[in-house]
């Protein structure tokens, strides 16, 4: 079966570092482990990244079409701003989830709104790294369906 991509966007090389207060003192290395582990349990694999460049996240959704079996992403920042996101995420005919550590909806204002949400399955957001895990079993759950049906 192919990988599901967990695609991380801009500042999340700095988790456990940058603000942990609201992102947590887990590593991006703590939640690929932690990713890669509950996949495994599940079934499935995983092609984690993470990249603080927007053409590079259009990319591994492109990318995805053909060679993921379904996309986890966290767009950190990107996720109120890029439009170029939301037109990916459309395009890429696999199941999605958009993720968020923190509970965007009980932060600044501009957080409220999410490009990417429209694009996706779902959005799962306010659970730090559990987002990611949640995630993950949604993913499984919809991959599964789609076998199914």
């Amino acid at each position: 079966m192919k990988p599901v991509f967990v695609l991380n966007g801009p500042n999340l090389n700095l988790l456990g570092l940058r603000e942990p207060a609201i992102y947590g003192y887990a590593t991006l290395k703590d939640v690929e482990n932690r990713c890669r582990d509950h996949a495994a349990a599940l079934g499935l694999s995983i092609d984690f990244r993470q990249s603080n460049h927007e053409g590079d996240l259009i990319d591994w959704i492109h990318e995805a079409r053909d060679k993921a079996s379904a996309i986890a992403i966290n767009a950190g920042a990107y996720t109120h701003t890029s439009v170029g996101l939301h037109d990916a995420l459309k395009a890429a005919d696999t199941p999605s989830v958009e993720l968020h550590l923190s509970n965007i909806h009980k932060r600044e204002a501009f957080r409220n709104v999410s490009f990417t949400a429209p694009a996706v399955n779902g959005v799962i957001c306010g659970f730090g790294v559990d987002s990611y895990l949640l995630a993950i079993t949604a993913l499984h759950s919809l991959i599964s369906a789609a076998k199914k049906g």
